[in-house]
């Protein structure tokens, strides 16, 4: 697709000749579109942003100056393949924001859909983002995680390469996890689970019924001292009717890099 006749371009923005430009995209000054960039339909390009290929942008984006998307992943071990970044639909993306592309042609670097990536957040190669997220400024995430829908990473927080943050998940301020963290969690300083992300839910729209029933799981599984194999057999005997305690246990189950028990008594809710 060669660029709309609607889309609005500053005359000192460089555009590949690759490049594919949709119907009322408005692209700054000094920008740069490099490569085989595919920018959806009104989507805004502040100026100074620079768009590295093979990337696919979707419509309604507003990518802010100073951000820097589809460039090369930082991997020792990148020999310079082409590889891609995919960016769905109604995303936010900051000031020195930057994504990189995938490590080789079977991996991807994947972010969906409204998204708010604050200024300087960093999303590294072959990550993927679902829809909903949130990274605060600083906020990072090493190669090949994953954040699921509605996951919050506050403020300089990091996410250790490999790792998973469930569904409306909250990583605290200026903390880290090298674990997986549960849907619903809380984690802040390094591995330290607090509670329940109640506020998280509500705004979700879960019902407080089962908002009550991952309280009762949290204590279930971080408060009454038993192994967790043992844990997750009472929590699904007692709470798997409920669909965010089932969506809970099965993200405990599968979790590759495992869970974090130690906890904070005086912060968990």
């Amino acid at each position: 697709m060669p660029v709309s006749s609607t889309a609005r371009i500053h005359p000192s923005a460089i555009i590949s000749s690759d490049a594919e430009i949709g119907e009322n995209v408005e692209i700054g000054a000094l920008a740069l579109i490099d490569g085989p960039v595919k920018i959806g339909h009104n989507s805004i390009i502040k100026p100074g942003a620079k768009l590295f290929g093979n990337l696919s942008l979707g419509s309604k984006n507003i990518v802010y100056s100073g951000a820097i998307l589809g460039e090369a992943p930082q991997h020792m071990k990148y020999d310079g393949e082409p590889t891609k970044t995919i960016i769905g639909n109604n995303n936010i993306i900051r000031e020195g924001v930057t994504v990189h592309r995938g490590t080789t042609s079977s991996n991807e670097t994947v972010i969906g859909n409204g998204n708010f990536l604050m200024a300087n957040s960093h999303v590294a190669h072959d990550c993927r983002v679902g829809n909903g997220c949130i990274l605060a400024n600083g906020a990072l995430m090493g190669g090949h995680c994953v954040m699921e829908d509605g996951a919050f990473l506050s403020g300089n927080s990091a996410v250790h390469q490999f790792a998973k943050v469930g569904r409306l998940a909250l990583l605290s301020g200026v903390s880290a996890t090298t674990k997986d963290i549960p849907p619903f969690i809380i984690v802040q300083r390094i591995n330290v689970v607090s509670g329940v992300n109640v506020i998280g839910m509500r705004r979700a729209g879960i019902s407080h019924t089962n908002i009550d029933g991952i309280r009762k799981a949290f204590q279930i599984i971080y408060r009454e001292g038993l192994i967790l194999p043992q844990s997750l057999i009472k929590v699904e005997k007692e709470l798997s009717h409920i669909p965010e305690v089932a969506e809970f246990i099965a993200f405990i189950r599968t979790a590759t890099r495992g869970i974090s028990l130690e906890t904070n008594r005086q912060e968990a809710a």
